[in-house]
């Protein structure tokens, strides 16, 4: 085999949660602390279960619309566009686009790969998209090096007690919406769980502790010493956790006979920084999906005057390259070679880096007053009805005061007026430093 050809082997068909080209892989299961984590499992988990949700509702609830290049080089809304609907309505007719991306986007989130089957009508325009199940699906190559994918469909009630397998559909990748986490092949993305299972495993691991501690009635393990011979230590140790383990058995008073004495050996919490250690699991947990941590519950670095920036912070460095993946993959696969000359997809995300009123007030007043806002143009992102065209809603304005360099001081000229327009305003005549008037180009001086 040739140096090429071992170079671009990897590429024969995509990994799933591994490393092409390494030993290393990135599997679910049992983690080091001794839990078992999949997706389903490390989602019990407070922390992975907000921040899931936090990204995903965060995805599912901005506008989303198709936009047509108009012959300005401006851009418009393609609401006459059927995919237009599919994007901002329904993408089927069991689903509504808010339920559709949440959906897409926990899957991404949790196995690194979102996938949601095309519908096409005989004209191949796009009626409909289907999500399917990241952990069915399989992403393979052909003897011509194309991409299909193979989906496994699980037997029905009927089938499993036939004795009957799943099915396994094969979909080519016009027929598949496919949108990829960070992947080392640039095709299948990798689980975060699977690549964090061993912080989340501790996580859980940590929330199991504290619940048993509980459930012994929030005392530690211990040893019970008889001084002679016990016949049946099993009966003993069983009537003990039955009289005294548990929340509800807890402070009562136990009575010890024949000599017997109790001696605890389990750790304080205090020393075993219990608190401390799934504080930092959040923490952790909250690293993995680049979440702030006080948008899960966590305020301890938190105050009134960081909050915002964090959070604007969310919406560029967290929210953001989420939204650009979505945007490039639905592009890619829904719009033929004609549409994307034309046309593009565009998560709006001005609501969430609007900031407060004042400040936003702050920002509409520069814009006006620099003419690169129109009074509609600021009313539409404050979500308020047109001003008329009639009534200058749509008119760019300007500060009358700013004159070009090349004209300062030219109101100088005593009798001569500047330019060729004699249109002027006339000034207030009834005090002398008002004896003037201004031309479009500058202030004409008045000798009279």
């Amino acid at each position: 085999m040739n140096f090429f050809a071992r170079l671009f082997k990897s590429r024969d068909a995509p990994a799933m949660n591994s490393t092409s080209g390494s030993a290393f892989s990135f599997f679910l299961g049992q983690s080091s602390s001794g839990k078992y984590v999949n997706e389903r499992s490390a989602m019990q988990l407070t922390a992975v279960y907000s921040c899931v949700r936090i990204l995903s509702e965060a995805v599912a609830s901005l506008p989303l619309h198709l936009y047509r290049y108009k012959a300005d080089g401006g851009k418009e809304k393609a609401v006459d566009s059927g995919l237009y609907r599919i994007f901002h309505d329904e993408p089927n007719p069991e689903m509504t686009s808010f339920n559709f991306r949440e959906t897409l986007m926990t899957h991404l989130l949790l196995w690194g790969n979102a996938y949601a089957q095309i519908i096409r009508n005989n004209a191949n325009e796009v009626i409909a998209l289907y999500p399917l199940m990241a952990d069915r699906m399989e992403v393979c190559r052909d003897d011509n090096k194309q991409i299909y994918y193979e989906y496994a469909i699980p037997p029905d009630e009927r089938q499993m007690k036939e004795g009957q397998t799943g099915t396994i559909v094969k979909l080519q990748k016009e027929d598949v919406l496919h949108i990829p986490g960070l992947g080392f092949d640039g095709l299948v993305g990798y689980s975060p769980i699977a690549m964090a299972k061993n912080a989340i495993g501790l996580g859980m691991s940590c929330e199991e502790y504290g619940a048993k501690f509980f459930e012994n009635g929030a005392t530690p393990s211990g040893i019970l010493e008889h001084p002679g011979t016990l016949k049946d230590p099993n009966k003993v140790r069983e009537s003990w956790q039955r009289m005294f383990s548990g929340p509800r058995n807890s402070h009562k008073i136990a009575v010890l006979e024949e000599g017997m004495k109790y001696t605890p050996i389990g750790m304080p919490n205090e020393q075993a920084q219990f608190l401390e250690t799934r504080k930092f699991q959040i923490d952790e947990i909250a690293r993995i999906f680049r979440i702030p941590p006080h948008m899960i519950g966590d305020l301890d670095k938190s105050s009134f005057s960081n909050i915002e920036q964090q959070s604007l912070e969310f919406v560029r460095y967290t929210l953001q390259p989420w939204l650009v993946r979505w945007e490039q993959a639905m592009q890619k696969a829904l719009l033929n070679p004609e549409q994307k000359q034309t046309m593009f997809i565009k998560f709006n995300v001005e609501g969430l880096l609007r900031g407060d009123y004042e400040g936003r007030m702050r920002g509409y007043a520069t814009a006006r007053q620099n003419g690169w806002m129109s009074a509609n143009d600021i009313r539409e992102l404050e979500n308020l009805d047109r001003i008329p065209a009639e009534q200058g809603g749509d008119l760019y304005l300007v500060n009358g005061n700013m004159l070009p360099l090349t004209q300062a001081g030219t109101f100088m000229n005593s009798g001569k007026g500047v330019g060729t327009n004699e249109e002027v305003l006339e000034l207030d005549q009834d005090t002398e430093p008002n004896r003037g008037r201004r031309t479009d180009t500058g202030l004409k001086w008045n000798d009279s």
